[in-house]
Formats: structure tokens, sequence, C-alpha cells
């Protein structure tokens, strides 16, 4: 049995949860049951949908170390082996606390302080710069893109068919959209100039029924929200716009060319990463100045759309980068 510790609300959004239940999922496929140990009930019905058990712990998402006692009811009464766990909220005394208990997983990104785990995930594509190798020699390491924890819908995508000319985009926010960009994205496009324009909205982003009234009389643009099958958007467009968190690494695995921003502190060094490896172009940080995210953007797309050697080019090289089987490797630990 995997147990997995992970959240979702209004403030930190589905990424966790989403990367998590790609990992579940994975486990599972190999014969392996999954619990997730969640403070509240925001996530229990995706789990659920996904077939894995769930115990809600009744504690303070951003006060963990608070639901220590709790945890160690459940590692002695359950006879837990290991655990991953999967926040931003952790410290240092409740990893080393836990890792007291049972083995322990962690996924990290930030590098916010030294994690005292039994394991320990980074799949961005700049884990170098955090010095892991040196920092952990007996921490057991799974540093990099393959370790991306993609569904298995991503695993081994054919290559990306490149049109003449760009049809098809796809727009994405993430699990909220705070800045408004989809709607500022949407009003400067030439919306005439595409067969298709589709729009995810996440869970919590709250002008999802102001977009699809405001956007009604396009016939080219189709507003969505909260897709189970993102794939199959990612697959039909010829180019598409991201916040940078995994979605990102799930753009890769299909090949479809992208164009990032960021919105939020813990994406910056993953849509530097990759505008720095020449893989995505990257318009800016929306929370500084939309405007000019907005105007990059729009510049990107035009680029993109009457370019297709060099969309060719990119959906290349992020086929290399990522070949999605990033969840099964971390399930087979």
């Amino acid at each position: 049995m995997l147990y997995i510790r992970t959240d979702m609300n209004h403030t930190i959004a589905t990424g966790h949860v989403m990367r998590c239940l790609a990992i579940a999922d994975a486990a599972k496929s190999i014969g392996e049951e999954v619990t997730f140990l969640l403070a509240d009930r925001q996530a229990e019905a995706i789990v659920q949908d996904h077939g894995h058990s769930v115990i809600i712990l009744n504690t303070k998402w951003d006060e963990m170390d608070s639901e220590l006692p709790v945890l160690r009811k459940l590692i002695e009464s359950r006879h837990i082996k290991r655990i991953l766990i999967d926040s931003y909220q952790v410290t240092a005394h409740y990893l080393s606390q836990l890792t007291a208990m049972t083995e322990t997983a962690y996924i990290d990104d930030i590098n916010a302080f030294d994690y005292p785990v039994n394991t320990l995930i980074c799949y961005a594509g700049y884990w170098q710069k955090f010095d892991y190798l040196n920092r952990y020699p007996n921490t057991a390491l799974c540093l990099g893109p393959q370790y991306a924890p993609l569904r298995k819908v991503f695993s081994d995508c054919p290559p990306k068919y490149i049109r003449p000319a760009a049809e098809n985009l796809l727009l994405m926010s993430g699990g909220s959209d705070p800045c408004s960009l989809l709607s500022g994205l949407l009003e400067s496009l030439d919306k005439k100039a595409y067969k298709r324009i589709d729009v995810i909205c996440g869970l919590y982003d709250t002008k999802y029924k102001e977009l699809q009234i405001k956007f009604a009389p396009f016939q080219s643009v189709r507003i969505h929200r909260s897709v189970n099958n993102i794939e199959h958007y990612m697959n039909q467009a010829d180019v598409s716009v991201s916040a940078g968190g995994t979605t990102l690494y799930e753009l890769c695995a299909c090949g479809t060319p992208a164009i990032s921003y960021a919105i939020a502190d813990n994406q910056l060094d993953n849509v530097k990463f990759f505008r720095d490896q020449n893989i995505m172009d990257y318009a800016g940080d929306v929370r500084e100045n939309p405007g000019r995210v907005i105007h990059n953007l729009i510049r990107s797309i035009h680029l993109y759309r009457e370019n297709p050697s060099l969309r060719r080019k990119k959906s290349q090289s992020m086929q290399r980068l990522v070949d999605g089987k990033g969840a099964e490797r971390i399930a087979s630990l």
C-alpha cells in the first residue's frame, strides 16, 4: 500500500493533487493500492473518481506540523510502510518526524530547505542548480524530466503532426487565473484567423462563466472547465499557451509547441529553463505587467502560426526531453 499526503484548494489549486494522481494511477496499474491522506475534503471527489481510497485528516492544510500526532496514530494503526509527500507547506521538523516513523519520499521543485527524507524527487529540468548530488549523499535521488509524473496517456506519444499553418490554438491558465489573462488574451487575438480556439479554465477559475458569455458570439472559441482529457486538446492544437506548471511537461510529451508565462514564484525557474533550452518561448510574469505578457504572447503566436519549420523544431526538442513515463518510474521505486 502506498500512502500519499497532499492537498488541493483555492489557494494552492490542483497541481499537487494531479501529479500525485498520475503516480497513484501508475502504482495501481502494477497492482499496488493507494490511499490519499488529505487535510480536508477539497480533493476527495477527484481522488475517488480515480478509484483510490481517501482518509480525511481534519487538519489545517497550511499548518502541517500540527497534524503529526494524527499521522503517528495512523502509521501505527495501519502499519504504514511508506508515504509520498507533495506539499509546499512542509517543514524540516515535519519531514524529520515523519521519516522517523516510516519511509518517506518528497516531491520538490523549489529547494526551500534541506529535506530529511529517504527519497527526494525533483523532475524539474533545472534540478542541477540545487546541487542535490553533493547535498544528499545518503538519500535516494530521482532527478530530471524523466521523472515528470504524467498520466499514462502521455507515455510514448507519437511525433506531432505539423500543419503548414496553425489552425488550432489551446489556451490554458492552470488551476486558476488570478490576473484574468485568458480574457485579455482572447480580446487581443484575431479570433477569425483560427478554426478552433480551445480555452481551458481551471477548477478554481472564477471567470469561467463570464468568459463563456463574453465570447459566445465567436464561433471558433470554445470555453471548457477542468477537463479530464486535456491530452485530447493538446494533441489537436497546433500552438498552445500555458502557465508554467507540470502542464509544460505534458505539452512536451505531446510535442505541442508552447508559449509559457508565469503566475507564481514557483513557476519562474521552470519557464526560464524551457526558455534557456530554446524549447519554449517565455512571455513573462503576468503579475508584473499583464499587458506586456499578452503582447508577447500575441507576437509569439503569430510567429508560430506561419512557421511550420519552427513548430517542428520546437516539437522535436520537447519530445526528446519528456517521454511521459515518469509516473511509472516513481511508482516502481
